[in-house]
């Protein structure tokens, strides 16, 4: 089971963690059982984000804590990858009253299409829904910086990795609820003989 996050008021806003777990746990988002991630990574939690991003009320009071946390950052431009990415990366700049652009996946990475564009020098806030093991935040960093962009910070939704890493640029999470994963090669559930539920867009 994953390990919920110690009562505390998040920085910069009046929302209680225990508020933030709340919306997670009434829309049906918590998942229990054997999840296959997007990492390849193996889960007895499943945080199903689309749960929550398909209620406009819950999706403004969470991008606004992130709204909140940036606002004196001078951010220009809010940048998500696909396709969660998209809505949050929206409502974030909408908040903010600046623009929003979204990174699509290629062969090998991320980058921006559809004639948007990063421009040289723009200060940049990453969004993105769940952080498991930072590889999708990681290619979206790297589409801003090949085209110029400064990064100014990543805010995720929910921050459920289990180890500590660096993204090289301030990390904030609306909800801090480090969940365990394991390697298909030494997954318990696996060796119980429990099904695999591969879920989402994998």
């Amino acid at each position: 089971m994953g390990r919920k996050a110690s009562l505390h008021r998040q920085p910069g806003n009046g929302l209680l963690t225990a508020s933030i777990d709340k919306i997670f746990e009434e829309s049906g988002a918590v998942l229990h059982g054997h999840f296959l991630l997007a990492s390849g990574r193996h889960s007895p939690v499943y945080w199903e984000k689309f749960r929550v991003i398909q209620d406009p009320c819950s999706t403004v009071k969470l991008c606004g804590m992130i709204a909140e946390h940036y606002k004196s950052k001078n951010v220009d431009v809010v940048a998500g990858p696909t396709t969660g990415g998209v809505v949050l990366a929206y409502e974030v700049a909408r908040q903010l009253g600046v623009c929003c652009a979204f990174a699509e996946k290629i062969d090998g990475g991320r980058t921006f299409r559809r004639g948007v564009a990063i421009g040289s020098g723009q200060r940049v806030l990453i969004v993105d829904d769940i952080l498991s093991t930072g590889t999708s935040v990681r290619d979206v960093i790297a589409a801003v910086k090949n085209e110029g962009g400064q990064i100014v910070g990543v805010a995720v939704l929910v921050d459920r990795s289990d180890q500590s890493f660096d993204l090289g640029v301030p990390l904030f999470a609306c909800l801090r609820s480090a969940t365990v994963s394991y390697g298909p090669d030494v997954c318990p559930l696996c060796l119980d003989g429990l099904p695999l539920t591969k879920l989402g867009g994998i």
